[in-house]
């Protein structure tokens, strides 16, 4: 007899099965779960409206990151208002990380004057912004994504373990209602986790739409972090988790 999941031991066994497949059939996934195909089609809204698949004709795919140039043009106004924020943190001669991402970007056109500044990043598009400024660029080196333009694998790895930073500014892809910071790959999990670990303060940058959302590889915690620059609202409910989980929120 085969054993009856609860819902969320189906949605676990449904990402696992899509993340390794890259696809799935309904029909396939009522057959392997031995529930109804009515019953997988929830599944799979569900799966879909947590940000962890994209829906196809008769079945899912693994939720796609989202390429650069399509991140560009999202939030903007929001991203320009973090970075200002993350300006006022850095000092004269400070070695700043940069985490591969369009709100990175964004802080990188802001603090590109800062005086005998030291920037490392993973992004190439913004040490190919920094070539035309008075910072000292470091580039992590691997192998690049190209839908996101970030350096990714062992060698960037070892690179960071060497680096230690004075302030680091990290995206993320999602955070989820436990405040876990999440990422759909473990080779973006592995550089964000050795950066953070090597930074004095880090800070997390990100704009709400990133809240309420779940990804495959848990990063950290929004508490393991020295402040969290974002313009998400919270509900007093959440404001008191918050307090009682030590996060440090700085709205802009």
């Amino acid at each position: 007899m085969i054993k009856t999941l609860l819902p969320a031991e189906r949605h676990f066994k449904i990402f696992e099965l899509i993340s390794k497949n890259g696809s799935v059939q309904v029909e396939e996934l009522a057959k392997v779960l031995n529930v109804s195909l009515m019953t997988i089609r929830r599944d799979l809204e569900k799966l879909k409206q947590d940000g962890r698949i994209d829906r196809c004709h008769g079945g899912a795919i693994i939720k796609r990151e989202v390429p650069y140039t399509e991140k560009r043009v999202l939030e903007t106004d929001v991203k320009q208002k973090i970075a200002e924020q993350c300006a006022k943190l850095i000092k004269k001669g400070n070695a700043v990380f940069l985490d591969a991402g369009t709100t990175t970007y964004e802080i990188a056109r802001v603090i590109k004057d800062i005086p005998s500044l030291t920037v490392v990043t993973n992004d190439i598009e913004i040490a190919r912004l920094l070539m035309d400024s008075t910072v000292n660029i470091f580039i992590c080196g691997g192998t690049i994504q190209k839908s996101t333009g970030s350096m990714v694998g062992a060698l960037a790895n070892q690179m960071m373990e060497y680096m230690r930073v004075d302030i680091a500014f990290m995206g993320a892809t999602s955070i989820d209602d436990q405040y876990n910071v999440l990422t759909p790959t473990m080779d973006k999990a592995v550089i964000k986790q050795t950066t953070c670990k090597n930074a004095k303060e880090k800070y997390l940058v990100v704009d709400g739409s990133k809240f309420g959302r779940q990804a495959l590889i848990k990063i950290n915690h929004l508490s393991d972090y020295t402040g969290v620059i974002t313009n998400k609202k919270f509900t007093l409910e959440e404001e008191k988790k918050i307090r009682e989980m030590r996060i440090t929120i700085i709205p802009i």
